[in-house]
């Protein structure tokens, strides 16, 4: 988490709703230089839209690293200035820019960054937030350092024992490291403990992979964009049924997010009935926007709308039948003024829970385009298809 000589970032305390879901915001990578650029303006307006809209219905905001073009103490400042403004905490990470002038130096006294590894417990989850940067060298030379490393296997041994599950943050995929067996060393990790999610920058642009048991995030950059528009990710761990969405800056309320059961693309292993739904099934989604819910329904394909009730704020919930034909299920909510908002899933068989995988921690096992969620498929950006920032 950030901290401000003011206690911007540490007054909110937890605004999780339940012990049950993780819902939580992700920025793509800032990349600020000046408060003249587009980038600074459109954090701000991704500020102002979170907080107006879905506030302390977050537990947290993530930034995923490069959050200073150059790592200079003007350009952390700029950042700092902004996130202020949040109304829930904010947990930042390095990324390559923040080594630009050699250390993490200004990213820690410039920006007031929580000293890397940490973690923290939200939504029922271990949130474990990695340096990737520091051990290396500068620029993209992805590094654990064996110290996190034994700290990160550690915490995953602990949580397994608790039976906690987790989510890891950082600022790109375990098979961008650079050190000597450390990608193999993390693979390991995630293969033998409950990580449900992985959640990452570094792309510039929106990627998930699914290696059957671990879903990779990563959400594209809000400075240095190349794929589609300018907007964040909502992302929420329901249980062990991971749901994410790209939200494009400026687009209507509410917003739905169907939480469980699992899209066909972003089902695991996990053998319960939120990743392969058959019979009797409790839908669950999170309703986010200022104005209040009229109402809220589930629809069966092309059946009736059936009426979901309330749960929690922001929170519905339904007991529906899935059969074997079953193929999409899609949640609807009308606020007060008359708003949509509606998102649909698919359901998933066995088929693509067996699906191969290649589980080598890249983006190997990548989902796809997927337009709906804002997955475009191109991979415009540093890592395939764009420019070499």
């Amino acid at each position: 988490m950030v901290s401000s000589q003011t206690s911007s970032f540490e007054k909110h305390g937890s605004t999780a709703l339940s012990e049950s879901i993780l819902l939580f915001v992700h920025i793509g990578d800032l990349h600020l230089t000046t408060e003249a650029t587009d980038n600074y303006r459109d954090l701000q307006a991704i500020v102002r839209e979170i907080t107006d809209e879905i506030g302390n219905a977050l537990d947290f905001v993530f930034i995923p690293g490069d959050n200073a073009d150059n790592g200079l103490p003007a350009q952390y400042a700029l950042a700092r200035r902004a996130l202020a403004r949040l109304p829930v905490p904010v947990h930042v990470i390095t990324g390559d820019h923040d080594m630009e002038q050699g250390s993490l130096d200004n990213f820690y006294t410039a920006l007031g960054a929580t000293q890397l590894p940490n973690a923290i417990d939200a939504g029922g989850l271990r949130c474990l937030f990695l340096d990737m940067c520091g051990p290396g060298s500068g620029g993209p030379d992805f590094r654990i350092g064996d110290r996190q490393m034994a700290w990160l296997e550690a915490e995953l041994r602990a949580a397994d024992a608790s039976e906690q599950r987790c989510a890891i943050f950082m600022h790109s995929f375990p098979a961008d490291l650079r050190g000597e067996g450390e990608t193999a060393r993390i693979n390991a990790a995630l293969q033998a403990r409950g990580v449900l999610l992985v959640a990452m920058g570094h792309t510039h642009y929106n990627e998930l992979a699914n290696d059957g048991r671990t879903i990779f995030a990563a959400t594209r950059s809000t400075g240095q964009i190349e794929e589609g528009p300018v907007g964040y990710s909502v992302i929420a761990i329901d249980a062990r049924t991971v749901s994410w969405r790209f939200r494009e800056l400026g687009s209507a309320f509410p917003l739905v997010l169907v939480t469980a059961p699992a899209d066909r693309r972003l089902a695991t292993d996990a053998s319960d009935a939120d990743h392969l739904p058959q019979g009797e099934c409790l839908v669950r989604a999170s309703v986010l926007g200022r104005t209040p819910i009229a109402h809220c329904t589930c629809r069966i394909d092309d059946g009736p709308e059936v009426a979901m009730r309330p749960t929690a704020a922001t929170r519905y919930a339904v007991s529906v039948v899935i059969t074997a034909a079953t193929r999409t299920l899609t949640v609807t909510a009308t606020d007060d003024h008359g708003a949509i908002g509606t998102e649909s899933i698919a359901i998933a068989t066995r088929d693509h829970l067996v699906a191969p995988r290649r589980g080598d921690g890249s983006d190997a096992d990548t989902v796809g385009a997927w337009p709906e969620r804002g997955l475009l498929g191109t991979q415009l950006g540093p890592n395939r298809n764009g420019r070499k920032w």
